[in-house]
C-alpha cells in the first residue's frame, strides 16, 4: 500500500458485528492495524494499550480498527483476556476487531511478510497500522514485524502532525515534534507572504551554505 492509496470498500464480520468500511468510518479519520495472532503475548499488551488509549483517538476523531486472521470467536474470547491482563481499560472493550480467516483482506491491504504472502497455511498478518482520512486515502503506513510491538504515542503524535498540516497547508513538522512545539515552514512558501500567514512572526536559521530555508514558528 502506497502513501496516497485509496483504501478500498470492504465489508467484514467484526466482534462489533458486520462492518461496511466507508459507511463504518463516515468522516472520521481511521487507524486500520493488524496484528499476527489472538492469544499471543505483544498483540495482548498493543490492543490493550490502544484500548486504553481510546479517549485520546476520540478526541482527534479518530476510529480503530483491529484485524487479524483468526476466527471471530477467538477475537471475543480473546477480548476478555485483554480486559484481564489491561485492568486500566474503562468499560467495555472500545473498539472492533475484523475476522480474515481467509486472508483476502490481509492480501488486498497488503498485510502480510514477503516469506509467507503466498503460502494461506502460514502467513499470519504482520504489525501493519494505516492511519486513513476521511477520504479513505493512505496517509501514513508503519510496518513492525512480529517481534516488535507498537509505541502508542507515536500513533497519536502522527496523527496530531497529520491533521495540523491538513489545516495549516503551509507547514511540516520536525523530527521528534509533539503539540505546541516550532513546526516547520515549507520551503516553497515565498518570504514576502510569511507576514500575512504568520503575523506574529517566523524565526530564520543562518545555514553555512548561506541557504535560508529553515524557518520555524511555534505560533500556529
Amino acid at each position: 500500500m502506497r502513501l496516497g492509496a485509496t483504501i478500498p470498500d470492504f465489508s467484514a464480520d467484526s466482534t462489533h458485528g458486520p462492518i461496511q468500511f466507508y459507511d463504518w468510518q463516515g468522516d472520521s479519520w481511521v487507524v486500520l492495524f493488524s496484528h499476527p495472532a489472538d492469544f499471543t503475548p505483544v498483540c495482548t499488551t498493543e490492543l490493550g494499550r490502544i484500548a486504553v488509549h481510546h479517549p485520546h483517538f476520540v478526541k482527534r476523531n479518530t476510529k480503530l480498527l483491529a484485524l487479524s486472521c483468526d476466527k471471530l470467536q477467538d477475537h471475543k474470547d480473546w477480548v476478555n483476556d485483554i480486559k484481564s491482563y489491561c485492568l486500566d481499560i474503562p468499560g467495555e472493550f472500545p473498539y472492533a476487531i475484523v475476522s480474515d480467516e481467509k486472508r483476502e483482506l490481509a492480501v488486498q491491504l497488503d498485510m502480510l511478510d514477503e516469506e509467507d504472502k503466498d503460502n494461506p497455511d502460514t502467513a499470519m498478518t504482520v504489525r501493519a497500522l494505516y492511519i486513513i482520512s476521511p477520504d479513505h486515502k493512505l496517509r501514513l503506513a508503519m510496518t513492525y514485524p512480529t517481534s516488535t510491538g507498537r509505541n502508542v504515542d507515536e500513533i497519536l503524535r502522527v496523527i496530531d502532525s497529520l491533521q495540523l498540516c491538513d489545516k495549516l497547508k503551509v507547514i511540516a513538522t520536525p523530527a521528534n515534534w509533539t503539540p505546541g512545539e516550532k513546526v516547520m515552514i515549507l520551503p516553497d512558501v515565498k518570504d514576502e507572504d510569511i507576514p500575512k500567514l504568520f503575523p506574529k512572526g517566523v524565526d530564520r536559521v543562518n545555514m553555512p551554505s548561506g541557504k535560508v530555508y529553515v524557518r520555524t514558528t511555534t505560533n500556529y
